[in-house]
């Protein structure tokens, strides 16, 4: 049997993190935790250039980069029936790097570098919550060069827009709410489209 790849997404601030750890110890055996950037050298290398705050085009090809080697990972786990559990993936670059690149379409040129190697996610879990109480979440850690208001904003308006051209694949679901409630709406949904 095929796995499936299930993705967390959301700006920061949103609980995507601890939602995936929880969802992943409902399944327990037949599901993978993983998150981008990986704890690989190259994921090393994207955290470390977020924290420099290097230019927009350096970190997009890091997290591409990171995401390659990933890809190849998701796709042996996937091989062995594994749900693989991914905390960010593509949709991150749409919603953050269209904004932070500073390049005429950016979006086309993202699609068009990960053409060769990418994955499209079975199902992607968006978790909304408003960018002020994301940041009020987050505001006790170090914040990287992404997280503050205005650009969390535009960010929220990128998934938003991506969610309505995947209504299919990607489920809003309201971050602010308990996590025990949000991981057992996100069951019901892996329920209801068959994937446990």
């Amino acid at each position: 049997m095929k796995g499936k790849l299930i993705t967390f997404e959301g700006i920061d601030g949103s609980g995507k993190t601890t939602i995936a750890k929880l969802l992943h110890e409902k399944l327990g055996d037949k599901a993978v935790l993983t998150a981008e950037p990986t704890d690989s050298w190259i994921g090393k290398s994207v955290k470390r250039a977020l924290e420099e705050k290097r230019d927009g085009i350096t970190i997009a090809l890091l997290f591409m980069a990171d995401r390659n080697e990933h890809i190849k990972e998701i796709k042996n786990w996937m091989k062995e029936g594994k749900i693989v559990i991914c905390d960010r993936f593509i949709d991150s670059t749409f919603a953050y790097q269209k904004e932070h690149l500073g390049i005429k379409n950016a979006e086309e040129w993202i699609r068009e570098v990960h053409q060769p190697f990418f994955i499209k996610p079975d199902l992607t879990f968006l978790l909304y919550i408003e960018p002020e109480k994301a940041i009020e979440r987050i505001k006790d850690r170090k914040l990287t060069l992404y997280e503050y208001v205005d650009f969390l904003k535009k960010v929220q308006n990128n998934y938003i827009e991506i969610a309505k051209k995947e209504q299919e694949r990607i489920f809003i679901i309201n971050a602010e709410k308990e996590k025990e409630k949000i991981v057992e709406e996100c069951m019901q949904i892996l329920r209801e489209r068959g994937i446990i």
